[in-house]
């Protein structure tokens, strides 16, 4: 197991969120009124401001084993207690048991970092990134508007599977499993498939809009 800090295990308070899935190097506003996250980010922000993001799943109730740990960066106090927090999502983590459940989850996780693996991963992040713009122009023609292509767009191959990844938008259980894969590469290779087979069907409704102009 790679490790990304000195302690390779340490517990973690726990905020499960339903259908999010966070990843690093995305940031995450968050409106606390619960009682008991109210009294988690308190007790944060007198520590490292620090706590673990997993995704809750409403459908069967399950709380995923994988998720991303999440850093205060700011936060308001509003007049009746409740909180406005903002995050940025760090590295991620598996919880290996829960420590305790009350008045909030509090589990003893692990980091987890993708396995280098020595290959070469610029041909497939510049594919990834060839897809993403040709769906963002496809997109911009099939709706007559003008999108821009993003100019947040990293050039690293982790760090634009990660960036791809957080922008699919309602796929939860997808996002999940691309926050639990530890390859660079197979992450990458799984957002070209997605990114290939929404860039064929935005073209083909672009053809057919063409063709009934």
């Amino acid at each position: 197991m790679a490790s990304s800090s000195s302690v390779a295990v340490r517990e973690l308070p726990l905020f499960p969120l339903p259908d999010l899935v966070l990843f690093p190097g995305q940031k995450l506003p968050l409106h606390i009124f619960e009682f008991r996250y109210r009294i988690m980010m308190n007790t944060i922000l007198q520590s490292d401001r620090r706590f673990g993001v997993l995704m809750f799943n409403p459908n069967d109730n399950s709380i995923a084993s994988v998720g991303c740990c999440a850093e205060i960066t700011n936060f308001h106090r509003l007049p009746d207690d409740r909180m406005k927090v903002m995050t940025l999502g760090q590295q991620r983590f598996r919880v290996l048991e829960y420590v305790r459940e009350k008045p909030y989850r509090v589990g003893l996780v692990e980091w987890i970092e993708d396995d280098a693996g020595g290959k070469d991963l610029h041909p497939l992040a510049t594919e990834v990134d060839q897809l993403l713009r040709d769906v963002v122009r496809l997109s911009a023609k099939l709706t007559d508007q003008d999108i821009d292509i993003p100019d947040d767009i990293p050039d690293l191959p982790t760090e634009l599977s990660y960036w791809v990844a957080r922008n699919l938008y309602g796929v939860a259980t997808e996002q999940q499993y691309l926050l639990e894969l530890q390859d660079t590469s197979e992450r990458l290779e799984r957002e070209a498939e997605i990114l290939t087979s929404t860039r064929n069907h935005l073209a083909a409704r672009t053809a057919l809009k063409d063709v009934l102009k």
